[in-house]
């Protein structure tokens, strides 16, 4: 498996209070552990299992996956910004690998 990606979208500007859309991707192949393999043995579960965002240190979204969520985790969801900044994403993995991302933001 080649290592996981992420991949954010976040506007490069706002206005201060605006509130934006933030889109988040991360190419992961989210096996469940329930599948065997060729030979008849389990393939160990490998997911991504918590989700974090962070905007200076606040926590503005988080979630828990379990696996039956489909591979290449998506996440769409709103933030509203007061300041200039840096959101940072955070994805844990089965085995405690963290991947991460930081997106700044300037707001005007």
């Amino acid at each position: 498996m080649a290592a996981p990606k992420p991949r954010v979208k976040v506007p490069k500007s706002a206005s201060a209070g605006e509130i934006i859309t933030i889109k988040s991707l991360i190419s992961h192949e989210m096996e469940s552990g329930q599948r065997k393999d060729a030979d008849g043995n389990v393939i160990p579960r490998q997911i991504i299992n918590k989700f974090t965002c962070e905007f200076n240190g606040v926590k503005v979204f988080e979630c828990d996956l379990d696996p039956a969520v489909s591979a290449n985790p998506y996440f769409e969801f709103t933030a509203k910004v007061p300041e200039s900044g840096t959101f940072k994403f955070t994805w844990v993995d089965d085995n405690g690998e963290t991947y991460t991302d930081e997106q700044k933001i300037e707001v005007q």
